[in-house]
């Protein structure tokens, strides 16, 4: 008699740990259903694109010279008259001096040379040119021939096309962006008979300026600087209610 009441009592427990598991799920999906229910929100992504043209530019060009050990110093005067070469051409093409940067005279010993030969160096000057005139400055970075002529072995490091307002056209786009959300909302909404309500949140991604016709993106964002035409594009992700 006590066996049968021990089992009988082991098997309530049983049972009712089973009830209770069999509760608690039924409460857990019941919640999982409710929490889903209420959060009746649409995330959509938005995007705008304007074409604009670069106002700003840097060229970066470079006086080189090749010496030997044994002539250092005139190789130092040589620069100095390159430089005075360079200065007449800029000045010939009315880029005021206040736009031009010159670096000191950099030098670096050569290592790639036979051995047994005397130690030869490159002196180096860089010329940093910034203009809002694009195309004139643009222009003349492809036409250096007249340095050439006399001498000079100038080549350009870099030609660099940028738009400076591009803060201010983010804070315009963004609204945009925002509306081409909404309106890509309000079409998938229809589609399953609802429409969307008020905006609920709206974060916007990394600008891409490209150049004009290019779908060249990066998930970290791009920043074109070879071409004076460019594209902003902007994108924004909106969550709107549904109704």
């Amino acid at each position: 008699m006590e066996k049968t009441n021990k089992f009988l009592i082991f098997l309530n427990s049983r049972l009712l740990v089973g009830l209770g598991i069999v509760t608690a799920a039924f409460i857990g999906a019941y919640a999982f259903y409710q929490i889903k229910s209420l959060d009746n929100n649409l995330t959509v992504t938005g995007s705008t694109t304007k074409q604009v043209t670069s106002d700003h530019v840097k060229w970066v060009g470079v006086i080189n010279r090749v010496v030997k050990a044994s002539t250092l110093k005139q190789g130092y005067t040589d620069m100095a008259r390159d430089l005075l070469n360079v200065k007449d051409f800029l000045k010939l093409k009315n880029i005021p001096e206040n736009q031009v940067v010159i670096s000191p005279i950099f030098m670096d010993q050569n290592y790639d040379q036979p051995q047994g030969t005397e130690r030869s160096y490159t002196l180096r000057q860089t010329i940093e040119i910034n203009s809002a005139d694009v195309l004139s400055i643009g222009e003349i970075a492809k036409n250096i021939q007249p340095l050439i002529e006399k001498g000079v072995i100038f080549s350009t490091q870099s030609l660099e096309f940028t738009y400076t307002k591009l803060p201010q056209e983010r804070v315009l786009m963004l609204a945009d962006a925002v509306k081409d959300a909404k309106s890509r909302a309000s079409s998938l909404a229809e589609s399953s008979g609802k429409k969307i309500g008020q905006l609920k949140s709206a974060s916007s991604g990394v600008v891409q300026v490209m150049s004009a016709n290019s779908t060249d993106v990066s998930d970290y964002g791009s920043y074109d600087t070879s071409k004076v035409e460019k594209n902003i594009m902007m994108t924004v992700k909106a969550t709107f209610t549904l109704k």
